[in-house]
This record gives C-alpha cells, structure tokens and sequence, in this order.
C-alpha cells in the first residue's frame, strides 16, 4: 500500500464518532475526560487496554520510558501509556483527520505534554537514530507492505537494547483469492506475512530475541464477541452515531469474523530487541 492508499483509509469512518460516545454520557465539546473513562472508547484494538497492561509487563515501561507508538490511530495507547506509566510518547499516524481527533482528546485529558501527536508517513516519519527506547503498534503495520523499510527505520530509531512489540495479522494458511481480496478492500491490507517471513525479516533487520506468539485463538473469540455485541446495541447505536456508521461497521466487524473463522487468517505478537 502506497503513502496516497494509506492517508485514504476508511477502516474509522467518521473518526470523530468517539465525541457521540462522549456526548451519549452527558459530557460537554470542551469537559475535560478522564482517561479511565475514555478509554471505554478510544481503544479500537484487540482487548483494548489489557493487551497494553501486558506490553508495559512485557518491555519492562517505566515513567523514564521513550515510547513511540506507530499508527496510533486516535491516540488510545498512547493516552494510556503515558497517563499509567508517566513515560513520554510519540504518536504517529498518517491519517490527518484521524490525527486531529487524537490531539484534540489528548488536550481534553491533559497530556499534551506527555503525549506528542506527529501526522505523517509511518515510513519517513518514525523518527531519528537511537531516539526511543520501545516502538508499540497494535494493527498497524498490516497496512504497510514494505515490512523491509519499516522494520529498518525501527531498527534505526531504537536505542541500543531498546525493544519492539507489535500485533498484528499473519498467514496461517494459504488465503484464497477472495480473502486477499476482503483483506484489500475492506481491511486495507495488501500482504499478510507468514510466520517464516516475520522470523527472517526481523532477523534481516539487525533485530534479535525474536518471540512470535500465536494470539489467533484469543483474537477470534474477541472479533466474535465483538461483533455479536455491536449487533445487541444496534438499536442503541444507531441513535448516537446513525445509520452510515453502523452500517459500515457492521460490515467491517463481520467481514474480520469471517477472515477469522475461515482459518487463513491469524494473529501474532512479536517481540525484539536491538542489540546493546
């Protein structure tokens, strides 16, 4: 997928359909939000804020942390990550208005000085030499097919001994035409790497400690749960966000149920380091 490609995504229709949330619960345009509470909202990955607990456990984040966190959406993590653990974070993302919606929550929650929003492309954007100490991304890179450049610019950008953590997809099975064509479509994922690949490709880099860990059975029951849920509140949805938006989401939500439950499709964690 090409820089033009990403910055057109449509995976958050009507990005700004968190502030529905916000108001469906009384809060005013301007309140100030806590960021317990929204993160009842703000975080659009698998198993929202519990799989974060488990990356801070994981790379060890301390408040003295650099962090960056590529394709961050409208900042969910990034908030989080900087509110628990006090580290300072860069939030990149490519998407303009799915950026803007991320700071103006991010002032909203009073991190403006925790959490540094940057828009732009998540190849040439990532940073300089040596500046973090950890990269997250939750679904991100799927929506970048040159795992070679971008894996390079996360090598260059951590420190010595810094590590990575990533979610996202893999090829479990052979995906059949019509998969990698819901994939493209509908998901804006134009290459699915196998396990092999992630193992070689990240070893090609410089990276070491290399822990790929199969989540496609938790993952499933998410998307699952997910989407039966959606289907529970449709009535209550369609009052605060309307009929587009549902049923846009609908589609996407049944769309990744499918994926899943035909086999082909997987979820991994990876996790490495870059040598001291």
């Amino acid at each position: 997928m090409d820089d033009t490609r990403s910055k057109q995504m449509k995976l958050y229709q009507r990005v700004d359909r968190v502030f529905n949330e916000l108001k469906a619960i009384g809060m005013g345009d301007d309140d100030p939000i806590p960021v317990e509470q929204l993160c009842n909202y703000d975080q659009y990955h698998y198993f929202g804020t519990d799989a974060i607990d488990e990356a801070i456990e994981l790379l060890g984040i301390t408040a003295d942390s650099q962090v960056l966190e590529i394709g961050s959406g409208i900042g969910g993590p990034s908030r989080y990550l900087a509110h628990r653990q006090g580290c300072k974070v860069t939030a990149l993302e490519i998407q303009p208005d799915v950026d803007a919606t991320g700071r103006a929550l991010t002032h909203r929650c009073g991190l403006d000085d925790r959490v540094d929003h940057r828009c732009g492309d998540m190849l040439d954007g990532i940073g300089s030499t040596g500046m973090y100490d950890v990269i997250v991304s939750w679904l991100a890179f799927l929506h970048i097919p040159d795992r070679d450049t971008l894996y390079r610019r996360c090598f260059e950008s951590l420190r010595p001994g810094g590590q990575m953590l990533v979610e996202d997809y893999f090829e479990r099975g052979t995906l059949s035409e019509r998969e990698q064509l819901i994939l493209a479509r509908d998901i804006w994922c134009d290459r699915v790497p196998t396990m092999t690949d992630y193992r070689m490709e990240l070893s090609d880099a410089g990276f070491e400690n290399i822990a790929l860990t199969d989540m496609t059975t938790s993952w499933l029951s998410f998307v699952m749960d997910r989407f039966q849920g959606f289907q529970a509140a449709s009535e209550r949805n369609r009052v605060v966000h309307g009929d587009a938006i549902v049923d846009g989401l609908h589609g996407f939500y049944e769309a990744v149920v499918n994926l899943f439950k035909d086999g082909n499709l997987g979820g991994i964690r990876f996790t490495v380091s870059k040598p001291k």
